[in-house]
């Protein structure tokens, strides 16, 4: 019998062997003379479910190891495993390559309280580390298979917990199951489709899904569902789920269109991954509207983060509707997209309330709202305190709360500091970041003496995000250019806007305010004229020709992307002395 662990979950079984027909034919026989005389842990493996692993390390390069990985759940691992070797090749080439690799090996997973369910729980949630691991650059799986509530549901996570660990105790493939801390920071692991979605997310799921089959049944055009709720909400989440669903159906077409570079990054490493689509399945949203038109329509078009959508012609835009959204309506039969008011940062940006009346009656009741806040680790009482003081603009006692590190910094050296502390655990993977308003001036071109567009305050001064260069082209194999600016390490020396970290998470976020955010009569308030976003404070022609601003609107949500940021932590230090002032009191408990 397996041992209990100090979690009080049992040791799993964990079996190797070669994968080639010769050992799968006697994989029976194999199991009983590892466990000689021991007919429980023989009868876990090969009368009960269990969950395996197939991979296949590539050539090695300079760079890393290069593995091709698959994973699955069966009843029956011998007769599984023939089948893989026997039939899958002659329909699939992946399997076709997994058969004739001369170096392919399998992991069978057993474990006492493995029933059906449970073990589809591992395999999907295996899924998702493994997608997270650097060295796997592919990952064959052509499900989802995110169970809902059962009778050992509770001992999900500690199990799978157990077994990773166990498989990253064997110092030869460490690098294929490393630390879960790491995996669980990068960006690709909380953007997986593999994530296990919350009952609402479930809910809206199946109403989505429902309307996506509607609509291809009946051949409709420019059926639109909206996707709402505020930051951290996990719209990407479900919008990364029903992707890979849809996605991975060989007779649908769909396309995910990302206006944010950053966000574009890390779909496209989850489609390579996985093997979904092409260079065009993950594209932006000029791209999609120039590539198809009303005679050639995708399915699907999915858009995540539409709030950053053009609704105006501008020079990079020359659509038909002044809209991308309207645009891309016309292109597709059923269109997905994610939509925050609070999350719009640019005047060109902004949504007439003409349109956005239009959308919302194509849309009637297909506008799903999800309300839990998921990234922000954090009481009710401090998520509380982080709203008030952005839509309230009020600034109220900080709460106490011993699961989110909130403090404010008189020093932002200091405040730097802290963040690269927590930076340096896991190796550099905490992806903890400084991130400022966009109060001081950037461009990309540099300035003409040669030095760095900086944020400064007194003698202390940072680079503004993506000018540093590091002089390592691969990380683990991986490209700099492939990764999230947050992931990139030589990032921590740069400080942040919402135009490299929104949409994402960070461990710890340290947050400068700006002078374009000010507190005055006990109120905060937003002044465009200190702001240095152009693209924020300029005025936008409507279409009733009138020229507007929006510039307090747009700073307002400017500093709600920032301070949504930190999963774990909020440090935050403003320029403003009366901002300042208002923090320190409200860190002392006054108001």
């Amino acid at each position: 019998m397996s041992k209990k662990t100090k979690d009080n979950v049992k040791d799993p079984l964990i079996f190797e062997t070669a994968y080639r027909r010769d050992t799968a034919a006697h994989l029976d026989e194999e199991i009983e003379k590892r466990y000689p005389g021991k007919y429980h842990e023989q009868e876990l493996l090969t009368e009960y479910p269990t969950v395996y692993i197939i991979d296949n390390q590539g050539k090695q390069s300079n760079y890393k190891e290069d593995y091709t990985v698959y994973v699955g759940e069966t009843i029956d691992i011998q007769r599984r495993t023939l089948e893989h070797l026997d039939a899958d090749p002659e329909t699939r080439q992946d399997w076709e390559e997994l058969r004739n690799a001369k170096n392919a090996h399998m992991f069978v997973i057993g474990h006492e309280h493995f029933n059906k369910s449970l073990a589809l729980d591992i395999e999907n949630r295996m899924m998702q580390y493994l997608s997270s691991v650097d060295v796997i650059s592919k990952l064959n799986n052509r499900r989802e298979n995110a169970q809902r509530k059962y009778y050992t549901s509770d001992e999900f996570i500690p199990i799978f917990n157990r077994i990773w660990d166990k498989l990253g105790e064997n110092k030869k493939y460490h690098n294929l199951f490393p630390p879960r801390r790491i995996l669980e920071k990068s960006a690709i692991f909380k953007a997986s489709p593999f994530n296990k979605l919350t009952d609402e997310q479930a809910m809206a799921k199946r109403k989505i899904l429902k309307t996506v089959e509607q609509a291809l049944a009946t051949d409709q055009t420019g059926q639109l569902v909206l996707v709402t709720g505020e930051a951290g909400a996990g719209k990407t989440v479900l919008m990364s789920n029903i992707f890979y669903e849809l996605a991975k159906q060989d007779h649908l077409n769909a396309v995910m269109m990302v206006n944010h570079p950053q966000q574009l990054k890390v779909y496209q490493q989850i489609v390579k991954k996985l093997g979904i689509g092409d260079d065009e399945t993950v594209i932006k949203p000029t791209h999609f509207i120039n590539k198809y038109d009303e005679d050639h329509k995708v399915d699907v078009a999915f858009i995540d983060e539409a709030h950053l959508l053009w609704t105006q012609q501008n020079q990079g835009y020359h659509g038909h509707g002044n809209n991308q959204l309207l645009d891309i309506l016309k292109r597709a039969k059923v269109v997905l997209a994610v939509y925050d008011h609070k999350q719009v940062l640019t005047a060109d940006e902004i949504m007439e309330n003409e349109d956005w009346q239009h959308l919302k009656r194509l849309a009637g009741d297909k506008v799903i709202r999800l309300k839990n806040q998921m990234r922000i680790a954090a009481s009710d009482e401090t998520i509380r305190w982080i709203r008030d003081f952005v839509d309230q603009r009020r600034i109220y006692p900080i709460p106490v709360d011993d699961s989110y590190d909130l403090q404010i910094f008189d020093d932002p050296r200091a405040m730097e500091q802290a963040i690269a502390r927590f930076n340096a655990e896991d190796h550099g993977h905490g992806i903890s970041r400084m991130v400022a308003t966009f109060d001081w001036k950037y461009s990309s071109s540099k300035p003409k003496d040669g030095s760095y567009w900086c944020v400064s305050e007194g003698n202390w001064s940072m680079p503004w995000n993506l000018q540093l260069k590091s002089n390592v082209k691969k990380i683990n194999g991986v490209k700099y250019s492939d990764l999230s600016w947050a992931e990139q390490p030589h990032t921590i020396h740069e400080i942040g806007s919402t135009y490299t970290v929104q949409g994402f998470d960070l461990n710890h976020v340290g947050v400068v305010i700006g002078p374009s955010v000010k507190y005055r009569d006990g109120k905060v308030i937003f002044d465009p004229g200190a702001s240095a976003n152009k693209k924020a404070v300029q005025r936008r022609t409507m279409k009733d020709h009138s020229k507007q601003r929006f510039g307090e609107q747009l700073l307002h949500n400017e500093l709600n992307v920032l301070l949504t940021r930190g999963v774990h932590g909020l440090y935050l230090h403003a320029v403003d002395p009366q901002l300042q002032a208002a923090l320190k009191r409200a860190a002392m408990g006054k108001r």
